[in-house]
């Protein structure tokens, strides 16, 4: 098996920048629609994070389904509804705690970040019911740690101080 690098994958890909962070291109999106959410039965993409880089804090109003598919392990930190913290890691590393897949429930608040230095990770996410951008929100360091003052060294690590134009 050839092994790509981070750049050969957005070239080959066609990836554009994300405003969250890392790299993506829609891969998918169903045909069906979700009458009652006026949305597409689902959406999906492949998403790519460099080591150095984050995808900030955000939230979806829909489940987004994780895959695992090349590169470094990731972790997905995640701030649930309740309030709890958790890191998902999503890798082929099993006997580590590593899942090829990981869900992230909609209304949490979401980002991931590489701990290997000079790797990447590309995964696929599946949103359902599908991705719409008014569904997307970013979120500022100051507004994270009004609500979740006990979470504050990872939302300094995860959120943008401001958000970007």
């Amino acid at each position: 098996m050839q092994h790509f690098s981070a750049e050969d994958w957005i070239t080959y890909l066609n990836l554009e920048a994300h405003p969250e962070g890392g790299f993506f291109q829609r891969s998918f999106r169903s045909l069906e629609e979700v009458p009652e959410r006026n949305r597409v039965l689902y959406t999906s993409i492949y998403f790519l994070l460099r080591s150095g880089d984050v995808s900030h804090f955000h939230r979806l109003q829909s489940d987004e389904l994780w895959y695992f598919h090349a590169g470094s392990s990731l972790s997905v930190h995640i701030i649930h509804e309740n309030g709890e913290y958790e890191e998902a890691r999503l890798g082929l590393n099993i006997e580590k705690g590593e899942k090829p897949q990981v869900l992230v429930p909609k209304n949490a608040i979401f980002g991931s970040s590489l701990s290997q230095e000079n790797s990447f990770s590309l995964v696929g996410c599946m949103v359902a019911p599908g991705f719409e951008y008014e569904d997307f929100e970013l979120f500022t360091q100051k507004e994270l740690l009004k609500d979740y003052p006990e979470h504050e060294e990872i939302i300094k690590k995860m959120a943008y101080v401001t958000l970007p134009e």
